[in-house]
């Protein structure tokens, strides 16, 4: 029974150790998922931007046809 007390006592131990590096990966993950989010914001303006940009020469393509 003591043995496992010790056992158990020593991952207690391990674990709360590696709390740190934990929250860490945690800040790299959030700082590459904003990174990520601002990426795809700019791509939708982008491809808003361009589509915009498609159909206002539309009409006048149209216009020129007849």
């Amino acid at each position: 029974m003591k043995k496992l007390l010790t056992v158990f006592a020593t991952l207690l131990v391990a674990f709360s150790l590696s709390m740190p590096v934990f929250a860490q990966e945690t800040q790299e993950t959030q700082q590459t998922t904003n990174q990520s989010k601002q990426k795809q914001k700019k791509h939708k303006k982008e491809k808003k931007h361009k589509q915009s940009k498609k159909q206002k020469k539309q009409p006048t393509q149209e216009g020129q046809d007849q």
